[in-house]
């Protein structure tokens, strides 16, 4: 008797299941591996907030280029004023009599109406540091832009390393029933032989045990697969009460071949990929905006040439305004600030430097973990290789173990023996599967090709 027949049970109890669900249930959604990643580098939280980076950064750019821009304002100012002739610092003499106009000591002049309306006009001719300032914003918003993509594909690895995790709990709860199923069709035969004469009482309480050591097992198993379809959806962006559905089983995912560990052709193909890392040209970008902001600070030393135009009409009522203006050219050449430019270009050139050190780690971990990675896969196909023969013996040995119980010529206790081997092997068979493919997604998340996954 094959395995396939003692799983009938589960399968009957799937199908049951199946064929009983409400019509109008919400169809579940599927998502490969591939598709969780990139639904992850979409609408992931942490992608959401490296876009509204990016919107703070171009907003400055607006204001950078704002500063080289003319400043154009208008105003109409009604006003009365009095005036104190002693303020004036000099007095008038009558020409005839010799005496002051007005009294030595001061008098009261006025109310005086004034009506004032005018333009005024200020635009920079020539101002290199702030030239300057707004080529770096733009740097930098290119930069915040780049981040965005690393974020993603950050987002994307999250996804596919749940996933994987996903699909490992998946597996373990379809070993669990699997071997439910064999449990109980040994409760069922121990129960027979002992209607019939030809068992023991010990040996259907065994049974029972182990029956009840699986199903156990299933409700961890159980829980496990839920929880982390929970955090599936988190990583992705799906609502928590969304139904989800894994399009890829555990042993449905690929096994490629593992390309060699050390060889001159991979330096060069992991010198380019890493280049190639969202992440890294990230903090290259960064590393040239902090160097154009240095040099935004040094070109604020150079002359600022700037034009100046007011013009506009003044009077005391609207029936008599007399036209005015205001016209010039300045240039401006700043000597000494207290050394606070001096400060702040040390401070922008320790920023760049700290930038050029996480640049290098980054290459440097990148490096180490491509090379683990392919070290794991290597490792984890070879256990995937022991793990499938050892399935393979323990499912011979259930089998046969069962053949001899059914004799009569053994008791059950070979036959449990022989079912905790094989769970055993099962699940050595899934932690295997879920260590290659995290170690795929692991060199994936190296090489920044997470999303570019099927």
């Amino acid at each position: 008797m094959t395995l396939s027949r003692f799983m009938r049970p589960a399968v009957v109890f799937a199908v049951v299941a199946l064929t009983s669900a409400p019509l109008h249930a919400v169809r579940a959604q599927r998502l490969s591996l591939g598709d969780a990643a990139r639904l992850a580098a979409k609408q992931n939280g942490a992608v959401d907030v490296a876009r509204a980076r990016v919107s703070q950064a171009s907003a400055r750019v607006t204001q950078r280029r704002g500063a080289l821009l003319p400043d154009l304002a208008a105003g109409v100012q009604q006003a009365e004023r009095t005036l104190n002739s002693a303020t004036f610092g000099f007095s008038f003499n009558n020409p005839a009599t010799g005496r002051p106009l007005l009294r030595p000591d001061g008098e009261l002049l006025g109310p005086i109406p004034t009506l004032d309306l005018r333009y005024r006009v200020q635009a920079p001719l020539l101002d290199l540091g702030k030239y300057q300032g707004w080529r770096a914003a733009q740097a930098i918003a290119g930069a915040a832009s780049l981040d965005v993509e690393a974020q993603a594909e950050a987002a994307a690895a999250q996804a596919a390393a749940t996933y994987v995790r996903a699909a490992r709990a998946d597996a373990q709860l379809a070993a669990r029933r699997a071997d439910s199923a064999l449990a109980a069709d040994l409760v069922r035969i121990a129960r027979d032989q002992l209607s019939a004469g030809v068992g023991i009482a010990l040996d259907v309480t065994r049974a029972e045990s182990q029956l009840a050591n699986v199903r156990a097992q299933i409700i961890g198993a159980r829980n496990e697969r839920d929880r982390t379809l929970l955090e599936l959806k988190r990583v992705t962006g799906m609502p928590p009460s969304a139904p989800i559905e894994l399009a890829d089983s555990l042993a449905a995912l690929p096994l490629e071949s593992t390309p060699p560990s050390e060889s001159a052709a991979l330096d060069a193909a992991l010198d380019a990929a890493l280049d190639a890392r969202p992440d890294v040209r990230a903090l290259r970008a960064q590393e040239s905006a902090q160097q154009l902001a240095a040099k935004a600070i040094r070109w604020e030393r150079t002359p600022q040439l700037s034009a100046l135009a007011e013009h506009g009409v003044i009077g005391r009522n609207y029936e008599r305004l007399l036209p005015t203006y205001t016209w010039g050219v300045q240039l401006s050449l700043g000597i000494f600030d207290g050394f606070r430019r001096e400060s702040r270009l040390e401070e922008q050139l320790a920023v760049a430097r700290e930038t050029d050190a996480r640049l290098k780690e980054l290459r440097a971990q990148g490096s180490l973990d491509v090379r683990t990675a392919l070290l794991d896969l290597a490792s984890a196909t070879e256990q995937v290789e022991a793990v499938r023969e050892r399935l393979r013996l323990a499912e011979q040995e259930v089998s046969q173990a069962q053949e001899r119980f059914r004799a009569g010529v053994a008791g059950n206790a070979d036959v449990i023996i022989a079912l905790l081997s094989l769970n055993q092997a099962r699940t050595l068979r899934n932690d295997a599967l879920a260590t290659y493919q995290g170690a795929r997604v692991a060199l994936a998340k190296a090489m920044g090709t997470v999303r570019r996954m099927p």
